[in-house]
């Protein structure tokens, strides 16, 4: 990466994960573009908001343009629950539109446009390892991790590396979604569920000079719910 401030493009900006992730970055000196459907976010001098709705795969360029960033973090996400023959087919392809193609359209957007050292990190979840009650959003998170694999070693020649944070459940609005019905968190092992901030910190070190030699990786942040 070039001396000059850095700069990062952060979806799911305005909540959660996402907002924890914005704020450490700002933090440690990044320039910020938080995408989110509304124009919200930190009144911060390094911070712009952009409001886009990724569901509207067609509605992601034009705003994008030519932006070039250091940094791509896909941080926005949806959850919606159902047991095999129980999940609306509309809810599964959202889930599939967020997380997965949202990200690919980004991805061929800013990628190809970033310079060595470039990185991408993807917001999975260990449910990407198969749940009940939620095969589609599984599905769709598991999906992420073939994604950056495949573009690890496409982009590695180039000097970009490209990961994925996995967050067991986390302390955001997610929790407490009357969406989830009767399908309600897993507390981990470790007693409490994983803090917004904690996954912000390993997204950070994925993004770190000294994670240069990281890449295609997942790092499950599970608070002990994978052993």
């Amino acid at each position: 990466m070039s001396e000059a401030v850095r700069h990062a493009l952060v979806t799911g900006a305005s909540s959660g994960i996402g907002a924890a992730i914005v704020a450490r970055l700002l933090d440690q000196g990044w320039q910020v573009t938080g995408v989110s459907r509304s124009a919200g976010g930190p009144a911060h001098p390094r911070y712009r908001p952009l409001a886009l709705d990724l569901s509207d795969l067609d509605a992601i360029a034009p705003p994008i343009g030519e932006m070039r960033v250091d940094a791509l973090v896909h941080a926005a996400g949806l959850l919606r629950v159902g047991r095999l023959g129980e999940l609306p087919p509309e809810d599964g392809a959202a889930m599939w539109r967020l997380h997965v193609e949202a990200a690919s359209r980004l991805a061929d957007l800013l990628v190809p446009r970033m310079a060595a050292g470039g990185r991408v990190v993807l917001v999975g979840s260990r449910t990407a390892a198969g749940a009940a009650g939620r095969g589609a959003y599984a599905a769709s998170k598991a999906a992420l991790v073939g994604l950056a694999r495949s573009w690890a070693a496409e982009q590695m020649p180039r000097g970009i590396t490209v990961n994925v944070v996995a967050p067991a459940a986390t302390e955001t609005p997610m929790l407490t979604d009357p969406s989830r019905g009767a399908v309600s968190p897993k507390l981990p092992p470790l007693g409490r569920f994983i803090r917004p901030d904690e996954v912000a910190a390993a997204v950070a070190y994925f993004l770190s000079p000294e994670a240069a030699a990281t890449t295609g990786q997942q790092l499950v942040v599970c608070g002990g719910s994978s052993l």
